[in-house]
């Protein structure tokens, strides 16, 4: 063996008990700054390495504690003409629970730490922070009924008051046993000064129905957030950490009451007004009468529907889906309902309309109202016999190609759905008939031949003969006017008079199903997207009606006028 193979041998032998020497002496260590807390304090982690190999894994911590304010150094020392490296790590733990809490041991490189244990109390909810103790946050709860009835709305208001810019934060409050419990709309801000001091205020609003009588427990809010922080915050390490929780309230939640009116409706008010209420009319043409319902204290869903006007055998009435919009009204949630009737005489003379009435049970006096409205007295006007339907007003420039421009004249279409004797219609048709007979001994004369009546596509014209409608009326009215026009222009292109007969000359099923859906959704009382319907019936009628074919005209017996030869 060569001195060089020894000398070798020796390093090799020295750096390995270097290295043992090393990892008998690697030390890593965990402890807490304080050993017990409340579940509204946080708690410092410390930890010291002289182990290589990196940062801890805070992995395990995070399902009981929020980390935060994680820090890190290294110290390097020589002693002796050695040299020593530890590295010193901090994490503050906020816990999410309270208990007895595991730290477990954590991998710190080639080290691990030792478990630890943390004793968290729970912090009284009995006294929150309030506006008196001029605190950095601070929360408020109301109600607008602290006695209310069983299935009333009660309108619930949470106030989050901060003085520090927030950096995040999360405000709950939980659904109370035996209610149900619903956030209503979106956060309100302002600023206020309270004590002398400025606060930001975010007002969250929530909708809680009792479901049953009894006590109601409702829990307190709860805000957990997290500051920007400051000066005295890095001075003192602090975290930035915000908790707050507002009072617990108890509601008494009184029984429906025995004499209460049915549908039971409790209610702080319920007014009822005419929006729009006519004193005179036509026979066959649409009167319309709207009804507004404001009632303080209820929701979309628990509002009953608003009746229809029953006026007897002298008219009928259209009700059209109501129109809804829920807001508040300082705590207390309110609901405005809009309904619109149309009301189409059947013939002259005077018309009463019934005024609405509705019962409800009054929360604040604990007994039962009525809303009612007056009743409307219609003068109802006879028909206008023997005369076209006027036109609708169309533009020039919207005709379609090929079709006369129509006149500009501004004038109303008469409704024909739900007259009894439409005899403008009456008229217009023996008008047509006798245009008919002209124009069929017309042809006859020039051609010596029976006239056939066809369109383009082996049907009907687009327009019957004599109309004074084109497609260009129809997609106006289809725009903009209401079905009552849209089967007048209709039936004055297809030559009959009713909504009824339309559909049977209709020879194309997707025309006849858009305007039965129309129908349905406008006056049927079912509910549904107007709008939609509307759009399918334009979509159905892009390229105006399809009527049936008519039959080819039969020989009218008549000599012709130029014999044929072979007779």
């Amino acid at each position: 063996m060569t001195h060089s193979t020894i000398q070798r041998g020796l390093r090799a032998g020295l750096a390995l008990l270097l290295c043992a020497s090393m990892a008998v002496h690697a030390q890593t260590r965990a402890w807490l700054d304080r050993e017990q807390i409340t579940d509204s304090d946080t708690v410092t982690l410390n930890i010291e390495s002289d182990a290589g190999g990196g940062a801890p894994d805070y992995g395990p911590l995070r399902t009981d504690f929020d980390l935060s304010s994680q820090t890190s150094s290294r110290q390097v020392q020589w002693t002796n003409g050695a040299t020593t490296s530890r590295a010193l790590y901090a994490v503050l733990l906020s816990p999410r629970r309270s208990g007895t809490l595991q730290i477990p041991a954590l991998q710190v490189g080639s080290g691990r730490t030792q478990p630890l244990t943390l004793q968290v109390a729970a912090s009284s909810a009995a006294a929150p922070a309030a506006a008196s103790s001029n605190a950095a946050v601070f929360l408020e709860t109301e109600v607008d009924d602290a006695t209310p009835y069983v299935q009333q709305s009660v309108g619930v208001v949470v106030r989050l008051f901060y003085a520090a810019q927030l950096l995040s934060g999360e405000l709950v409050l939980d659904t109370p046993a035996g209610a149900s419990l619903q956030r209503v709309g979106d956060d309100r801000s302002q600023v206020r000064e309270v004590n002398g001091r400025r606060y930001n205020v975010v007002e969250r609003r929530f909708l809680l129905i009792p479901e049953r009588s009894g006590p109601l427990v409702l829990p307190a809010a709860q805000f957990n957030g997290r500051s920007a922080g400051g000066f005295f915050n890095d001075m003192f390490g602090g975290d930035g950490r915000l908790r707050a929780a507002s009072a617990q309230r108890t509601l008494q939640v009184q029984a429906q009451p025995a004499s209460a009116p049915q549908p039971w409706l409790p209610l702080h008010g319920l007014r009822l007004r005419y929006t729009a209420a006519p004193t005179t009319g036509r026979a066959g043409e649409a009167a319309t009468v709207v009804v507004e319902a404001v009632a303080e204290g209820a929701t979309k869903a628990q509002f009953p529907e608003l009746p229809v006007p029953d006026v007897g055998p002298g008219a009928q009435v259209f009700a059209e889906p109501p129109q809804f919009d829920e807001t508040f009204n300082g705590n207390t949630p309110q609901l405005t309902l809009t309904r619109r009737f149309a009301i189409v005489p059947r013939q002259a003379g005077p018309l009463t309309v019934p005024g609405l009435r509705m019962a409800w049970w009054d929360v604040a006096a604990g007994q039962p109202r009525s809303a009612t409205l007056p009743d409307l007295q219609l003068d109802i006007a006879a028909g206008v016999a023997g005369s076209a339907a006027p036109t609708l007003p169309v533009d020039t420039t919207s005709a379609l190609p090929g079709e006369p421009a129509a006149s500009s004249t501004d004038l109303q279409l008469a409704p024909a759905q739900g007259a009894s004797r439409p005899w403008g219609w009456i008229g217009l048709s023996a008008g047509l008939a006798v245009l008919w007979l002209l124009t069929l001994v017309w042809g006859w004369r020039r051609r010596g031949r029976p006239v056939a009546v066809r369109g383009a596509e082996g049907g009907v014209p687009a327009a019957a003969a004599g109309s004074a409608y084109t497609r260009a009326d129809l997609r106006r009215a289809m725009e903009a006017g209401g079905l009552d026009e849209i089967v007048a222009v209709l039936a004055g292109m297809g030559g009959v008079q009713t909504l009824e007969q339309v559909l049977e000359r209709l020879d194309d099923a997707q025309q006849r199903e858009a305007l039965v859906q129309m129908q349905q959704v406008r006056w049927g009382g079912q509910g549904g997207d107007v709008g939609q319907a509307r759009q399918d019936l334009r979509r159905a009628f892009h390229d105006g009606p399809h009527w049936r074919a008519r039959a080819a005209a039969q020989n009218n017996a008549l000599a012709p006028l130029y014999p044929s030869a072979h007779s």
